[in-house]
């Protein structure tokens, strides 16, 4: 069992401490305090596409990792889960996956070894933006704080190699773009805690993220919304070469629904800033499972103990036929995407459109849990 000065470790010699506590303690007791790695990347004519995420759970002493890629219809993906150690300098490996902060917020190396479920990799990702921070996020259930984090948005480029099926793919950064976020607080994390009386609420959650990269500059937007389409969280900003970001002063957007699904069949995006306008329109080239890096995955959702260490992995071809099952209703669509500006010029780019929507949301038409669009 560990004693108060087991809680003393590496980071502890550095002066990076917010609260009086040594830094292996959480600012928040909650056990659903998370801290997150997330990265993505793609060709540019969609044929490939990865994402890989890591998350450590501190108050659970449960870390995890997942890396799945789509390519030639299928998605494969590996995933691990471990027992946290105090130390957070041990706390970027799980498993056969292992980040490495070369140059903080500039370059990060992934590497995956686990070819027993089809995967080897060494990517590197190249930053190519400046962080954008988005805005705090807030929400409550009656007096619970079910969501209190922050986040941070960068877009990049690739370099280095994924062994698909022992097959080779090479990353070079002009090929292969995307995008990378660090988020870290309390969200909903891991087996149920039950935390007193109910509340009746129906469970209820819309979503809409969309990093888009183009030659010299890129775009980035997020957005929530309650039942009603009232927003509560809401950003957007273009960002232009390595040291410039421009905030949107209003965003606007049309989601094109896919019939029967909660995916999108195209989607436009307005963003107003104070002397132009960008009008972004997206075609969609593939749907990535975000289930495969433990999005709403029933074995390995994000903070479940495993014990000590255990490794999985899974495949299936996609689009998946049942894309209305709740595991499925998380998606990262690869799009090619249209940059209208009112000045004249027009640039084409590529990036992603995420989407979760859970429960209703009047404006699409959903009513239920899960029902899909109707025309």
């Amino acid at each position: 069992m560990a004693t108060v000065t087991d809680m003393i470790t590496s980071f502890d010699d550095f002066p990076i401490h917010q609260t009086s506590a040594p830094i292996a303690h959480a600012a928040s007791g909650d056990p659903g305090h998370y801290d997150r790695y997330f990265y993505n990347g793609y060709s540019h004519d969609g044929a490939l596409f990865f994402a890989i995420a890591m998350g450590l759970y501190p108050n659970r002493h449960v870390m995890d990792a997942a890396f799945s890629v789509v390519y030639k219809g299928e998605q494969i993906s590996v995933h691990a889960s471990a027992r946290a150690p105090h130390d957070r300098l041990q706390c970027t490996k799980v498993g056969p996956i292992h980040v490495d902060v070369k140059v903080p917020l500039k370059l990060h190396t992934i590497s995956v070894n686990s070819p027993e479920h089809g995967i080897t990799a060494e990517v590197t990702f190249h930053a190519a933006s400046l962080p954008f921070e988005e805005p705090p996020f807030l929400q409550r259930v009656g007096n619970r704080v079910t969501m209190d984090y922050t986040r941070l948005t960068q877009l990049g480029a690739w370099s280095g190699w994924i062994e698909i099926d022992g097959v080779r793919q090479n990353l070079t950064p002009d090929a292969h773009k995307g995008s990378r976020d660090r988020s870290w607080g309390i969200r909903n994390v891991g087996e149920r805690v039950q935390l007193g009386a109910p509340i009746p609420q129906a469970p209820q959650f819309f979503w809409l993220w969309a990093p888009v990269c183009f030659d010299g500059f890129g775009t980035m937007f997020d957005l929530n919304e309650y039942a009603d389409g009232q927003r509560w969280h809401e950003s957007g900003a273009m960002l232009i070469g390595a040291d410039t970001i421009k905030n949107s002063h209003k965003l606007e957007y049309q989601y094109t629904w896919e019939p029967g699904t909660r995916r999108a069949e195209a989607f436009d995006l307005t963003y107003e800033f104070a002397d132009t306008s960008s009008h972004l329109h997206f075609e969609p080239l593939v749907h990535f499972q975000m289930l495969g890096l433990g999005y709403l995955h029933p074995e390995w959702g994000h903070g479940f103990h495993k014990g000590d260490l255990a490794v999985g992995g899974e495949r299936f071809t996609v689009p998946v036929p049942d894309p209305l099952a709740m595991h499925h209703l998380h998606t990262q669509t690869v799009s090619r995407v249209t940059c209208q500006n009112s000045d004249g010029t027009t640039h084409e780019g590529i990036g992603v459109l995420e989407t979760l929507v859970i429960g209703a949301h009047a404006p699409s038409g959903f009513v239920g849990m899960d029902d899909g669009y109707r025309l």
